[in-house]
């Protein structure tokens, strides 16, 4: 996946953590926002570039052409900061073949029917099956705020959680 620096699950997509701690530490000249709604949604795509810091570009776009661009090595030679809402766009990447080692969570808000994993993450039941699944993969999970803070895998937070089905 050439030229893609990290992939945050944040649903707040492009805010002022995002723009002042996560770019600067993985020197992202691209922001890339991977959600369906928002890639066909004119004011929310304006409000999202409006956030992303000066001199970096953004890429507010559909799951499919996500998949189509990152197979297609459009961003090589690029630092691309992946911002999505949920785990199951990242999962449809891995679906479609791309080859995604590690993701971090951030921030999923409280919302009705989810279980709250730890202060700034709740799932819901389809969201828990859906890292579960990638985790079975192999894929690396961590659940990080901000880059500063220490690196720890999201099954590490609420243990039992993961593993009741």
């Amino acid at each position: 996946m050439k030229g893609i620096a990290h992939i945050r699950i944040d649903d707040r997509l492009i805010h002022g953590q995002v723009a002042t701690r996560w770019v600067s530490y993985y020197s992202a000249n691209r922001i890339m926002v991977i959600d369906d709604q928002v890639a066909s949604n004119d004011v929310e795509k304006n409000i999202l570039r409006m956030a992303a810091p000066a001199g970096v570009n953004t890429s507010i776009i559909s799951t499919q052409t996500a998949i189509e661009n990152i197979s297609a090595s459009k961003y090589a030679g690029q630092q691309v900061l992946v911002l999505v809402k949920h785990p199951g766009v990242i999962k449809k990447l891995v679906d479609a073949g791309l080859d995604i080692k590690e993701f971090n969570i951030g921030n999923m808000s409280n919302r009705p029917e989810t279980t709250q994993v730890k202060r700034s993450i709740s799932v819901t039941h389809a969201e828990k099956l859906d890292i579960l699944d990638l985790i079975n993969r192999g894929i690396k999970i961590t659940a990080r705020m901000v880059p500063d803070d220490g690196e720890e895998l999201i099954t590490s937070f609420t243990s039992n959680f993961w593993t009741a089905s």
